[in-house]
């Protein structure tokens, strides 16, 4: 079997939008001490994550977390794949969200020094690709933090 088709994904990603989610989801992390989303929904119009947060947020940090966003993005990080085994990858990424059946070989996506997870979706090769990250709304509720957002690189 080649390696490459490992967990392989049934989705039909828009690779800007889901290279901006992990750096969405590291700045949240960095900022607010939180997990990943906990939910997402990402397509390549608009696209939606759920993170569980103690108290809102508000306006400032929100425009705080989207300037980060914007300032990972223009550093024109490379976007990288590897494949490691299972146990090798429990020591730098959570795979909580594995599910059963994955197999004992992980696919990890790099983008720059600034994230790393494992994933099976597809990304760009550089930040550069992206284009501009923008909130088009956030709502806060019983601890949970909903974002929709856009890029401006994704094309429908």
């Amino acid at each position: 079997m080649d390696i490459t088709t490992l967990n392989k994904s049934n989705k039909d990603y828009c690779p800007e939008m889901h290279t901006a989610e992990h750096i969405l989801n590291q700045t949240m992390v960095r900022m607010f001490g939180c997990g990943r989303s906990q939910n997402a929904h990402i397509e390549r119009k608009k696209s939606k994550c759920d993170y569980l947060l103690p108290e809102d947020p508000g306006e400032e940090q929100l425009a705080e977390v989207e300037k980060r966003v914007n300032e990972i993005i223009a550093k024109n990080l490379s976007v990288t794949i590897e494949y490691v085994r299972k146990e090798e990858a429990a020591q730098w990424v959570d795979l909580s969200k594995l599910p059963d059946d994955a197999s004992s070989t992980i696919r990890i996506v790099r983008v720059g020094d600034y994230d790393i997870c494992a994933c099976i979706g597809e990304h760009v090769q550089n930040t550069s690709e992206i284009g501009i990250f923008r909130f088009l709304n956030c709502e806060f509720s019983q601890g949970r933090l909903r974002v929709r957002f856009k890029v401006s690189g994704a094309q429908a």
